[in-house]
């Protein structure tokens, strides 16, 4: 009977305790002081409360400090790699990095970046365009899929060096 009588009393505090769980929270009288509560605030003038991918490409400071390529931002499609000679990897060729490869994947990549003195590309089974720039003119060139394309200096009838500001590829 001592046992029946603590069980109804644990049952009796439980669904008190319930109840006016789901009395606070639904808004309605509450015997608990209005300083015990946690206070709240709205996040909407915050921003929002979740991660959004800003396209900057991850450890580009690093990559700047170790190998001089400034990567800006992409949609994760054309990533940074070491030169294996894997046909599938773009080579870019400059007089300041000798050469600097890429991994494409995906239907469509996009990477902003600035390599100087780019003078050539070796393209991979990608269609591929590159945008580079000497002083204030910008080209856009071509890549031949799977073969060499003179870009920059060598595609330059006055011999300029050309940064190399954007790859584009698609499928």
């Amino acid at each position: 009977m001592k046992v029946r009588n603590t069980i109804l009393k644990i049952t009796a505090s439980a669904a008190a305790a319930g109840a006016l769980t789901w009395l606070t929270v639904l808004g309605g009288a509450s015997s608990v002081p209005d300083a015990a509560i946690p206070a709240t605030q709205s996040a909407a003038g915050e921003g929002p409360g979740f991660a959004i991918e800003d396209g900057a490409y991850p450890n580009a400071e690093k990559i700047l400090a170790e190998q001089k390529i400034k990567l800006k931002s992409g949609n994760g499609h054309i990533q940074l790699t070491e030169c294996t000679g894997a046909p599938e990897l773009m080579q870019i060729f400059s007089h300041e990095n000798e050469k600097v490869c890429f991994q494409v994947t995906g239907d469509k990549g996009y990477l902003s970046l600035e390599i100087p003195a780019v003078f050539g590309v070796k393209g991979n089974n990608y269609s591929a365009q590159v945008d580079m720039s000497v002083g204030s003119e910008e080209k856009t060139f071509t890549i031949d899929k799977n073969s060499w394309t003179a870009v920059g200096e060598t595609a330059d009838d006055q011999g300029r060096d050309f940064m190399l500001l954007e790859i584009r590829t698609s499928k």
